[in-house]
């Protein structure tokens, strides 16, 4: 190789080095300094449908777009079209709404827009203490059934498809446990937890409480549900530690990735993203952690079929519509056993259980989720919405 060869060579590489450098000051300053910038979550534009307290309804219809970004770095064409059917999307309480639109190009409201569906969202808004006393009644019957009647009277049909994620998708199989509504016309629930003798964090917890349950039910008159819900909340903080102990090593390991990514933009953001939506959850109500408590942790009443939700019954035996079960191959908050009961306690007919790659938050939230749970709820969605023609 000539010198001048060389000198080039030497050239390009400190040019390189400098500019890797100046990505990393700036990156490492906004990340600092300016960090609500880097955060991407929530960029998609709606329409409120309805603006209640606590709960409100979004509708997603991409207007001004011809085309969408895919975590992939592709673009797919947005289909406009009317037989897409009305899509209910139901994230789990404790979460905000950037759950369902993470990021641009990792958001599940617009994937599900632009294939066709005419899109709405379930806001749950965020609970105060004065909302202590919600118990799962409010949230499965009354809040779920005002969420629905708007999106009626919005999209002009009552055929409308479920789709929800942990908690999201056991309100939807509580609320069509309850209603039995013949207008419900497919339920998609990824990584929603029913028998809690099935294994995981969340069974192990429920087991744990169950022998001294039996015995404060045996040996004395106290009863979870005479104590005042308000004591009974936990903050936010507490959910985004449930969360992160899930994955406490990548809880670290994060931050070496940050520092040793801090050169790439994207990854920056994304990083930052995650953080953000991780750091910034909601106060969940102590009325329904004692309904969780006592009836689907201690009692397992889930697995059975049948659960007393306020003075009603809600029967998940009798749940006759189309059903796509998700579970995470990696998920120790909700395993695959925890999840697959729901294909043996419903009616169904047409019915399947799929396991797709991630744990409780990567299953829906991942770089594969797109492909291996939208992707599939989507394919399997439309199929059902053309033979209901």
């Amino acid at each position: 190789m000539s010198g001048r060869g060389l000198v080039g060579q030497l050239r390009e590489r400190g040019l390189e080095l400098n500019r890797r450098v100046a990505q990393v000051a700036a990156n490492g300053f906004d990340w600092l300094f300016r960090r609500k910038q880097l955060v991407k979550s929530g960029r998609t534009w709606f329409e409120l449908v309805h603006d209640g307290d606590p709960m409100s309804v979004r509708y997603y219809s991409l207007p001004d777009e011809t085309d969408i970004e895919l975590a992939d770095g592709t673009r797919m064409p947005i289909e406009r079209n009317p037989h897409g059917g009305v899509l209910v999307l139901v994230p789990p309480l404790g979460v905000t709404t950037e759950t369902f639109d993470l990021m641009p190009q990792r958001s599940l409201v617009r994937y599900m827009a632009a294939r066709g569906f005419r899109t709405y969202l379930i806001d749950w808004g965020r609970p105060r203490k004065e909302h202590a006393h919600f118990g799962l009644r409010d949230y499965a019957d009354v809040m779920f059934g005002a969420a629905l009647e708007k999106v009626r009277q919005h999209s002009g049909t009552q055929d409308v498809s479920l789709m929800g994620w942990c908690m999201g998708g056991l309100l939807c199989l509580l609320h069509q446990g309850l209603r039995q509504d013949l207008h419900v016309s497919n339920i998609v629930t990824v990584a929603s937890p029913i028998d809690l003798r099935g294994g995981g964090i969340v069974a192990g917890a429920a087991q744990a409480l169950n022998a001294p349950a039996q015995l404060v039910r045996r040996y004395t008159n106290l009863r979870l549900d005479m104590l005042d819900p308000a004591k009974l909340h936990a903050p936010g903080w507490l959910t985004t530690l449930s969360f992160k102990m899930t994955d406490p090593v990548g809880s670290v390991t994060t931050y070496w990735d940050l520092l040793t990514g801090l050169s790439d933009r994207a990854f920056v953001e994304s990083h930052s993203t995650t953080a953000d939506y991780l750091n910034n959850m909601l106060l969940y109500p102590g009325g329904v952690i004692a309904d969780l408590t006592v009836k689907v942790a201690v009692d397992n009443k889930l697995a059975s079929g049948k659960i007393e939700i306020g003075s009603e019954l809600a029967e998940l035996d009798r749940i006759a519509c189309p059903m796509l079960v998700f579970a995470g191959e990696k998920d120790v908050l909700v395993p695959a056993p925890i999840a697959q009961k729901i294909v043996d306690v419903v009616a169904s007919t047409d019915k399947e259980f799929r396991v797709a790659p991630g744990g409780h938050m990567g299953v829906i939230l991942g770089s594969r989720a797109q492909s291996q749970v939208w992707a599939q709820s989507a394919d399997w969605l439309a199929q059902r919405s053309q033979e209901s023609l």
